[in-house]
């Protein structure tokens, strides 16, 4: 498993740059080299970048601004390309901090600016930069016209297209006509820190373009799905220019079938969960994409619901039809639109639907314990035990998020899972369960401290699969909690069971853990490698670095590299596991 492309140079810190792209267009790229959390606190390995626009016609028109820790660079880099106050139109792709987070500054140097963004998307400026602005509202099929730049001749025109929860409810695509260029912000992006511009090497991006996607937008499958239909009304694209990471001009085909193939699978069939949020309230917007991370690993359908921004019928139908519902706990202050959805939201619950609530740790929440009386008193399931933060989230809240959504999605999926082993041959899943392994227990951490994160679980499907260097492979199913632990570029220890002293941990790690419980409670356990706990009484371990990952039906193959290991008692022998079928665990 050996690859011609080699990973760029790493840098260190923050940088920034500007490059032409098309046609009077430019991009100001914020090069954020060191940056390894984002969002729903998944890892980052390679860092990211932030990207925003410079569009010249006879009028000129900015995409988007940058994160706050690039003030004083971001803007000195402007000024050297334009006189910001010669910038007529800022359009906003959407109003996270990472894409927003100078506008304010920039406002206070062009008050004359217009915005042009979304009407949600206005609605939370306006709650941001607590200053008045000028600005237009747009949705599908708006445009707005730059004119013809006098040099190039080139005439300027955008098209806007409503892209809602890709990955926030006020996301705008914009495409100008006269370049053939796409703009989508988060959607089709990645993070990839890199000087590279355009995406002349996928396979040296393919797999954070994967992750991106599965964190960001598989919970929104159903929205992707509208918005690649949009785009299939749109001329010929020449260029998508993302908000993190490369421009996609080279394989453009490649990725938007991608995104098609992967949503497709993801929102096909009726049964799904829906988690409402409240967008920029506390920690809710994060929170929520964890449930949804957690949900999609076990391949059970999902859609995030915005009760802020989702119009009533919409809601309406999206939560009666839902096989399960997670509310978020709401500011306790008056709010008539917001208690108005939620009147829509509690009316349209059916009898014994799944229902779970998490909190928002906003800083004045409906308590949580009111809200799961009242859907008790509907006559509700409860889908998960009430998800309690009693501190600002960190990595470890996360993964219990996303442990209780994979839990919930599993419990959606019983019945499916349950008909497929039914209808697996029975000679054929006999003759499978004939192929023997060794038993073995993976383990994985990262983090210090109070964020500290770790996982295990019990496998057999481990195979030696390269010499020099030492490799193996290790096949690991798609919801496993410590699946998330293992990336490229993580590491993890193989500890090797003993044949005549395993019993006692194979019915420990067998067994099934609440959300957020620490898997080693009563376990003894040694500090002796990198990437996970080695148990006192294995046989031997192995510390390993992953390097592939390989993804199959229900199950990723990793392959890693050992980069330490050593043997506990070198006259016994490894713990064999023999299945009676092939079709289940």
């Amino acid at each position: 498993m050996t690859s011609s492309i080699s990973k760029p140079k790493r840098h260190k810190g923050l940088s920034i740059q500007v490059k032409a792209i098309a046609e009077d267009t430019s991009t100001i790229r914020s090069l954020d080299w060191d940056r390894n959390r984002f969002d729903i606190e998944f890892g980052l390995r390679n860092g990211t970048t932030y990207n925003s626009f410079l569009i010249q016609g006879e009028r000129t028109a900015l995409i988007d601004t940058s994160h706050e820790k690039f003030q004083n660079t971001w803007f000195e880099l402007l000024k050297e390309t334009i006189n910001p106050q010669k910038i007529d139109f800022l359009i906003v792709s959407h109003t996270e901090p990472d894409h927003s987070g100078l506008i304010g500054e920039l406002l206070e140097i062009n008050p004359n600016i217009e915005i042009v963004a979304s009407k949600v998307a206005i609605k939370f400026l306006n709650d941001q930069v607590h200053r008045p602005f000028r600005s237009i509202e747009v949705k599908t099929g708006e445009k707005l016209d730059l004119g013809i730049n006098p040099t190039s001749g080139v005439h300027h025109h955008f098209e806007f297209i409503s892209a809602p929860n890709l990955h926030w409810p006020d996301t705008i695509f914009s495409f100008d006509q006269g370049t053939s260029v796409l703009y989508t912000c988060d959607a089709f992006g990645l993070h990839y820190c890199s000087e590279e511009l355009f995406d002349s090497q996928p396979e040296l991006i393919n797999e954070d373009f994967r992750f991106y996607y599965e964190c960001l937008m598989g919970p929104n499958a159903r929205s992707v799905i509208q918005a690649l239909k949009k785009l299939d009304k749109l001329p010929k694209l020449q260029m998508i220019a993302v908000g993190h990471g490369p421009l996609l001009k080279y394989n453009l085909n490649l990725w938007l079938e991608n995104y098609k193939n992967w949503s497709s699978k993801r929102s096909s069939g009726e049964n799904y969960a829906a988690i409402c949020y409240i967008s920029q309230y506390g920690y809710c917007d994060r929170l929520s994409q964890a449930l949804a991370h957690g949900i999609g690993k076990a391949e059970a359908q999902v859609q995030l619901v915005d009760l802020q921004a989702s119009d009533p019928q919409e809601l309406s139908a999206l939560i009666n039809e839902a096989n399960a519902v997670i509310v978020p706990t709401w500011p306790n202050r008056p709010d008539n639109d917001l208690q108005s959805s939620l009147g829509t939201l509690f009316a349209s619950l059916k009898q014994k639907q799944w229902v779970g609530v998490y909190d928002s740790f906003g800083g004045d929440d409906e308590p949580v314990d009111v809200i799961v009386s009242n859907l008790k008193a509907l006559g509700q399931k409860e889908a998960f035990t009430p998800l309690r933060v009693r501190r600002t989230p960190d990595s470890n809240t996360y993964q219990r998020f996303e442990e209780a959504g994979t839990d919930l999605g599993q419990l959606l999926n019983r019945k499916k899972n349950i008909e497929t082993i039914k209808n697996i041959d029975g000679g054929l899943s006999k003759a499978m369960g004939r192929l023997s392994g060794g038993l073995y227990i993976v383990t994985a951490s990262q983090g210090e401290g109070i964020s500290k994160r770790s996982s295990a679980m019990v496998a057999s499907w481990v195979s030696q699969a390269s010499f020099n260097p030492p490799g193996l492979t290790v096949a690991v199913a798609k919801d496993r909690a410590i699946e998330t632990l293992m990336q490229v570029g993580d590491n993890f220890v193989i500890n090797i069971l003993q044949e005549d002293n395993y019993l006692h941990l194979f019915r420990h790690f067998l067994k099934r853990f609440p959300p957020g419980t620490d898997r080693f409670q009563g376990v003894e356990i040694l500090e002796l490698a990198k990437g996970g706990p080695v148990f006192s009484d294995a046989l031997a371990y192995l510390g390993c670095n992953v390097q592939q990952r390989l993804e199959t039906p229900d199950h990723w193959i990793i392959y890693a590299i050992i980069k330490e290991g050593n043997v506990a008692n070198a006259e016994s022998k490894t713990a064999v596991h023999h299945r009676r079928v092939g079709s289940n665990y």
